[in-house]
C-alpha cells in the first residue's frame, strides 16, 4: 500500500465506502420489498424479479453473503485509513484518534444510514437490479456462507428459533382490512368499498340482510280466487311465498311466470292447480352466518330462504341478491320504494321512509351511520331508543341523524321522516 500514491489510496477508500453502501442498500431493499408486488412483477417478466424471488427464498444465504461482504469491507476501511494516516502524519495518537472518528463518521453516514434510508424508500427499484449482482456473488461465496451459517444455525437451534416458521405466518382479516383501507388512490373507491364490505360479511348473519316479515310479498291461498289472480298479475317478484291463513303456515314457493303460463291451459283457476305448482320451501335458522348461507344457496341450488326462529315462526326472507347487495350496493328494482322515497333526500334534506326498513339498507341507501349492532329495522331502533311506543309525533336524535315519527299503526312505527345530517366542517388551512 505504501507504494501507491496518496490519491490512489484515498480513491480506494472511496471505492470501499461505495461497496459497503451497495451491500447496505441491497440488504435493506431486499428485506423491505413487497412480496406480493414482487410476485406480480415476476409474472409480468420484469428484469431481476425472479432472481430476487430466488434470493428471498434463501434468506439465510442472502443475509450471509451481504453481511460478509459488508463487514469485511467495513473492517478493511479503518485498516487502510490508519495506514494512510501513519504513513502521512506519523504515529501521533491524536491524529490516529481523529482519523478513527472521521472514518467511523463516513461509514455511518455514507455506508449505513443513507443507503439504508434510500433502500427502504425505493425497495423495488433497487432490489431488482441489485439481485443480478448479489446472485453470482452468492455462488462465489457459497463455501464461506455455508461455514458461517453453520455456526449461526447452531445458535438458533440452541435458542429454539426456526426461521422457516416466519413463512407460515398468515395475515388476519383485520390486517387485510387495514391494507385495503390504506390503499388510498392506488385502488378505485368502488373496488375498495366492495372489499371492505366483503370483510364485513364475516361479522353479520342472515338476520342483518333479510327482508323482514312485514315486507315479505306473499300469497294467501285462502284468499278469494280473483284476488289471487290479480296478485299474480301485479306482483313484483317472479317467486312468491305461498301460505294458508297465517304466514307461519307456509305451503311452498310459487314460480309466477310458470304459473301464469300453466293457467292459460286451464279454463279456470283453482287452488289444487296452484298447490301442484308449488316447490318445497327452504328454511334457514336465524343467526346463520351470511357466508355460510351463500354457500348453502350454491349447494342446494335455491334462490329463496325463509328465516325461521326456534319456534318455526317466519322472521324474514333472504335471497342471494340480498347478500350480493351487501357487497356491491343495491342493484335490483324488483320492489320499488314509494314515490316519496325513491329519489332519496329532497331539496330540503328530508326523506320519508317506512319504519320496517332494515337499517343496513337504510345506511347504504342514504349514506347514514345508524347503529346496526342491535335492532335490525328503523322501527326497532327508535323503540329501543325511546324505550316506549310513542303515542304521537315524536322527534329524536340518533347519532348524527335527526328523525321524526310520522305515523304509528298497530303498535309499530309505520313512517318516519329523516333529516339529512350536516356535512362535517372542513378545517381551514
Amino acid at each position: 500500500m505504501e507504494s501507491l500514491p496518496l490519491w490512489a489510496q484515498a480513491g480506494l477508500v472511496a471505492i470501499l465506502l461505495l461497496l459497503s453502501g451497495f451491500f447496505s442498500i441491497s440488504e435493506t431493499s431486499m428485506m423491505a420489498i413487497n412480496r406480493h408486488r414482487l410476485k406480480h412483477l415476476a409474472r409480468k417478466g420484469a428484469v431481476g424479479a425472479k432472481t430476487t424471488q430466488g434470493l428471498l427464498a434463501r434468506t439465510e444465504d442472502l443475509l450471509g453473503a451481504v453481511l460478509i461482504g459488508n463487514n469485511v469491507i467495513n473492517t478493511l476501511i479503518p485498516v487502510l485509513t490508519t495506514s494512510i494516516a501513519v504513513h502521512t502524519f506519523g504515529g501521533d495518537n491524536v491524529v490516529l484518534s481523529i482519523t478513527t472518528g472521521v472514518i467511523a463518521f463516513l461509514i455511518i453516514v455514507f455506508a449505513e444510514i443513507t443507503p439504508k434510508i434510500v433502500g427502504a424508500t425505493y425497495p423495488e427499484k433497487i432490489a431488482l437490479p441489485a439481485s443480478l449482482i448479489i446472485a453470482p456473488l452468492m455462488r462465489v461465496l457459497r463455501p464461506l456462507i455455508w461455514f458461517v451459517n453453520l455456526f449461526a444455525s447452531a445458535i438458533l437451534r440452541i435458542l429454539h428459533i426456526n426461521p422457516r416458521d416466519a413463512n407460515n405466518v398468515r395475515m388476519s382479516s383485520e390486517e387485510l382490512r387495514s391494507i385495503v383501507m390504506e390503499s388510498g388512490s392506488f385502488m378505485p373507491h368502488k373496488h375498495r368499498s366492495i372489499l371492505l364490505n366483503l370483510f364485513e360479511l364475516e361479522n353479520i348473519t342472515v338476520d342483518d340482510v333479510m327482508v323482514p316479515r312485514p315486507r315479505i310479498e306473499a300469497l294467501d291461498l285462502s284468499a278469494p280466487l280473483d284476488q289471487i289472480l290479480q296478485q299474480l298479475e301485479t306482483c313484483y317478484h317472479n317467486k312468491l311465498l305461498v301460505y294458508e291463513g297465517d304466514i307461519d303456515r307456509v305451503l311452498g314457493v310459487l314460480h309466477v311466470r310458470k304459473t301464469l303460463a300453466a293457467l292459460r291451459h286451464h279454463e279456470e283457476l283453482d287452488r289444487e292447480t296452484l298447490r301442484e305448482l308449488l316447490s318445497e320451501p327452504y328454511f334457514v335458522p336465524t343467526g346463520t352466518a351470511v357466508f355460510q348461507q351463500l354457500q348453502f344457496f350454491q349447494e342446494n341450488r335455491q334462490r329463496i330462504g325463509l328465516i325461521v326462529n326456534e319456534y318455526g315462526e317466519v322472521q324474514g326472507l333472504v335471497t342471494p341478491e340480498d347478500i350480493i347487495e351487501e357487497l356491491i350496493g343495491e342493484f335490483t328494482t324488483s320492489m320499488p320504494r314509494s314515490a316519496n322515497t325513491r329519489a332519496g333526500w329532497n331539496a330540503h334534506g328530508e326523506c320519508i321512509v317506512a319504519g320496517a326498513m332494515p337499517l343496513r339498507e337504510l345506511n347504504r341507501w342514504l349514506e347514514l351511520k345508524l347503529p346496526v349492532d342491535g335492532p335490525k329495522t328503523l322501527n326497532g331502533l327508535i323503540l329501543e331508543t325511546l324505550q316506549e311506543i310513542p303515542e304521537g309525533d315524536v322527534a329524536l336524535q340518533i347519532g348524527e341523524c335527526r328523525l321524526e315519527v310520522m305515523q304509528i299503526d298497530n303498535q309499530a312505527i309505520k313512517t318516519v321522516k329523516l333529516f339529512k345530517p350536516a356535512a362535517p366542517a372542513r378545517g381551514r388551512s
